[in-house]
C-alpha cells in the first residue's frame, strides 16, 4: 500500500503514470531478485466450457505469506482464466491483461509486492474430454484427457485427476516410461539383489519382476485406485466404458 501511495504521489495523482512508476519499480526489483527462489505460490487448473481443453498454471512467489493472500489468489485465478485461451506459455505472457501484457503485469506486481513474481509452470492439454482437480491449499493441480465423452465422464475425469495429484504417476502406462528410467530401475534392482547375496545369473529375471512392480506403482492405468484399492485404474475405467483411454495428463506441484 505504501508503494502505491508513493507512486501516486510521484505521479501527482495520475493513475496511469502511477502504474508506469510501479512497473518501472517492478523491473528494478525483478532485476535485484532475479536469483531468488520463487518456490511458493498458487497452482490452478482450469477446463474450458465444453471440456475439450484445460490448463495448469502456477503463479510463483517467494513466500507462503504472499501465496495465501486473497488478492494474490484472485490474481492467479484471473490469470488462469486468461491462460485457458492459450496453448503456449509465451503467447499467454504476451497477451493483453488489464491494458498491459501479462509479462508486464508480473513486473508490476513484483514492484507492488516486493517479491519475485512469475509464471512458473504452464501446462496445456486437449482431448475429447478433459477434467481437472485442484488440491486444497492450491499447491497441487492436475488435468487429464480422455479419448471420448461418455455418461459420467465428469466424475471419472475428476477421480483420475485426483489419482494423478495424489500418486504422481510417471506415465499413462509402461510404454510411456523412458528407457533411461527403465535401465536405471533395473540397475537399482540388481544392486539390491547383489547386496542380498543373490547369484549373478538370477539377477536379470528377478530384476524384470521388480520392474513390473515398478510399472504397477508408477504408471497411471496400472496403479491401484485410491478410492478402491481392490481395482486398478484400468479396471475402474472399464467399469464406465469399454473403449475409453487416457490420452494424456499433467500434474504441477509446489510441495
Amino acid at each position: 500500500m505504501m508503494d502505491c501511495k508513493k507512486a501516486l504521489e510521484e505521479s501527482q495523482g495520475d493513475f496511469d503514470k502511477a502504474i508506469e512508476v510501479l512497473r518501472k519499480k517492478g523491473q528494478k526489483v525483478a532485476a535485484n531478485r532475479a536469483d531468488r527462489d520463487s518456490s511458493e505460490g498458487v497452482v490452478l487448473a482450469k477446463v474450458n466450457a465444453d471440456n475439450t481443453s484445460g490448463i495448469i498454471i502456477s503463479l510463483n512467489c517467494e513466500t507462503d505469506f504472499v501465496a495465501k493472500n486473497d488478492d494474490y489468489i484472485q490474481l492467479a485465478q484471473k490469470m488462469a482464466d486468461q491462460a485457458l485461451n492459450f496453448s503456449d506459455k509465451d503467447a499467454f505472457l504476451g497477451s493483453d491483461f488489464d491494458g498491459m501484457k501479462v509479462s508486464e503485469k508480473l513486473l508490476e506486481q513484483t514492484g507492488v509486492i516486493g517479491e519475485k513474481i512469475e509464471i512458473g509452470s504452464f501446462e496445456y492439454i486437449s482431448a475429447d474430454f478433459v477434467g481437472s482437480y485442484i488440491h486444497a491449499g492450491n499447491k497441487i493441480a492436475s488435468i487429464v484427457g480422455l479419448s471420448e465423452k461418455f455418461e459420467g465422464a465428469q466424475d471419472v475425469s475428476k477421480d483420475l485427476s485426483m489419482q494423478i495429484a495424489a500418486m504422481n504417476p510417471l506415465a499413462i502406462d509402461e510404454t510411456g516410461v523412458s528407457q533411461d528410467v527403465i535401465e536405471k530401475e533395473i540397475e537399482i534392482a540388481k544392486d539390491q539383489l547383489r547386496q542380498e547375496g543373490k547369484p549373478e545369473e538370477m539377477l536379470e529375471n528377478i530384476a524384470k519382476g521388480k520392474l513390473k512392480k515398478f510399472f504397477k506403482e508408477n504408471t497411471l492405468v496400472n496403479q491401484q485406485f485410491i478410492k478402491d484399492s481392490k481395482v486398478s485404474i484400468s479396471q475402474y475405467l472399464k467399469s464406465h466404458s469399454d473403449s475409453v483411454k487416457v490420452t494424456g495428463f499433467s500434474r504441477v506441484g509446489l510441495v
